[in-house]
């Protein structure tokens, strides 16, 4: 039997990242293997090669469609209350994919080093990415390492891609919300914005807001296990909840209308807002989805939801009708009612 030759250990040394640690020789190598492979440790990725390679066979016999994602992850700042952009690479990249239904396999990682950024930050990013991949279930198996001038990029931007399998059966898409189902969120919305507003000190306040970045995919399963006929399933990042809606009613062509006195709000988030000038409908979400699924299983949902550690908050919200077609509308708390249109520009810069 062929094996791999024992590659020799290395040892990063560096305090900062060089423009030599981009350059493919010596340095690259060590920081690949010192900080990568060890960091990410899986025998897929310690091979070394061009491409991770997979049994194709053990992919299809667990469904029959393949899906693939890919994102890119700027946030400023690199580290915030309750994650990092590693957590939050990871996270968003399962999420992608869990919420089309499908079971999160394996992850690439591209990394745009800017010169001077710490070593140690690094690898604690790394370890955090290592961590939050463990969590979900899936391997970190390829990647990429580029490093630019001082100067051309802000610290650290991260790209990645999820392969995961959609189970026979299940099939969820953002046109199938009908009159009578019902609208569930999964817990508080606008953690991760403004707990990202708040990192960035930019306000002074003395508030302790913790984004809410997780891997939802084993909360997804569970909900397809209470009800495999989810209608629609989204994460809801950049523009919140409200933009999560506005394009399930466009999609759909239906009415989806909210009762604000179900929406689950931290009373820090409320007051963040407030001040800001933000509504919470709007602001990012790193860990929360909004489902539409048939009013009849509303309630059996919910319930595996509530009994989920990612999902104790979780709440029915409204409900779809057919007119006005393709619109959202809030159904205030002193009875009144008012149109959530889509987000228009952007609230908060780089939250992702």
């Amino acid at each position: 039997m062929n094996r791999p030759a024992t590659k020799p250990k290395r040892t990063l040394r560096a305090e900062t990242i060089t423009l030599a640690h981009g350059a493919g020789g010596k340095a690259m190598r060590d920081l690949i293997a010192d900080l990568f492979v060890d960091g990410f440790a899986n025998d897929t990725l310690s091979q070394l090669e061009d491409q991770a390679r997979f049994d194709a066979n053990a992919l299809l016999n667990a469904g029959d469609r393949l899906a693939l994602t890919t994102d890119s992850y700027v946030v400023d700042p690199l580290f915030f209350p309750g994650g990092d952009i590693g957590k939050l690479a990871v996270a968003g990249t399962v999420n992608d994919l869990a919420v089309g239904g499908a079971v999160p396999r394996y992850l690439t990682c591209g990394m745009i080093i800017e010169e001077g950024m710490s070593v140690a930050d690094l690898r604690r990013i790394v370890a955090s990415m290592k961590a939050t991949a463990d969590l979900a279930g899936v391997q970190i198996v390829t990647g990429d390492t580029k490093v630019v001038h001082k100067g051309a990029a802000d610290k650290l931007f991260i790209n990645t891609a999820g392969v995961g399998v959609i189970p026979k059966g299940i099939n969820i898409a953002s046109h199938q919300a009908g009159p009578g189902d019902a609208i569930l969120i999964n817990g508080f919305i606008g953690d991760h914005g403004a707990a990202i507003a708040d990192a960035r000190g930019d306000m002074g306040l003395e508030s302790h807001i913790e984004s809410d970045c997780q891997p939802l995919n084993d909360l997804i399963q569970t909900m397809l296990a209470a009800c495999p006929d989810i209608h629609c399933l989204r994460d809801a990042t950049r523009g919140g909840v409200a933009t999560v809606l506005n394009e399930f009613a466009e999609a759909s062509k239906a009415c989806i209308r909210l009762d604000e006195t179900e929406l689950p709000v931290r009373p820090e988030v409320r007051g963040l807002s407030e001040i800001l000038g933000l509504d919470p409908l709007y602001l990012a979400n790193e860990g929360k989805l909004v489902a539409i699924v048939p009013g009849d299983h509303a309630d059996a949902v919910l319930t595996a939801m509530r009994a989920h550690p990612a999902g104790e908050h979780s709440a029915i919200v409204g409900h779809v009708a057919e007119s006005p077609a393709a619109t959202v509308i809030l159904e205030t708390g002193f009875g009144g009612e008012r149109i959530v249109d889509m987000l228009v520009g952007e609230q908060l810069p780089r939250i992702c």
